[in-house]
């Protein structure tokens, strides 16, 4: 007897898009800039991104939309912090905003857009000065976890 394959249908459905609407877009970083420890992004108040830019010593690649200030940040560093109340923590830097779209469908501006492009090949803004600073601006305590030790 011949076996015959039958594909898996649960890997398909995993990877089909989902029905319930667009898909969160990936701030997209400039030509050039390495990634190689993957990046997040960390958005904060508009109010609070000039101040941040101005304290910070080195900072990466910022985003800025009607709303937030988008600082990428290597990836996982949400890992073992609380990032305070006001700031929003994007997996993969995939923003959950809609984009707007003309009468074609075709996605039109409006989304986040770089506003700060860093000076080396680096595109990451340092994640720990960038979490003590969001904490002071919001006036919340720093929390954070160790983990187990083995």
């Amino acid at each position: 007897m011949e076996l015959q394959h039958t594909p898996d249908l649960r890997a398909h459905e995993l990877s089909a898009p989902c029905p319930r609407g667009p898909r969160p877009r990936r701030l997209l970083l400039p030509l050039g800039l390495s990634a190689g420890l993957g990046y997040d992004a960390v958005g904060t108040s508009r109010e609070h991104g000039q101040r941040i830019m101005e304290c910070l010593p080195r900072v990466g690649c910022v985003f800025a939309d009607d709303e937030r200030w988008w600082w990428i940040v290597p990836a996982g560093s949400d890992i073992g912090v609380t990032w305070p109340p006001g700031v929003t923590y994007a997996v993969g830097a995939r923003m959950d905003t809609r984009v707007p779209t003309d009468t074609t469908g075709d996605p039109m501006s409006g989304g986040p857009h770089l506003i700060h492009s860093p000076d080396g090949d680096s595109p990451y803004t340092p994640p720990i000065p960038l979490y003590f600073l969001t904490c002071r601006l919001t006036g919340s305590a720093p929390h954070w976890s160790l983990g187990s030790a083995n």
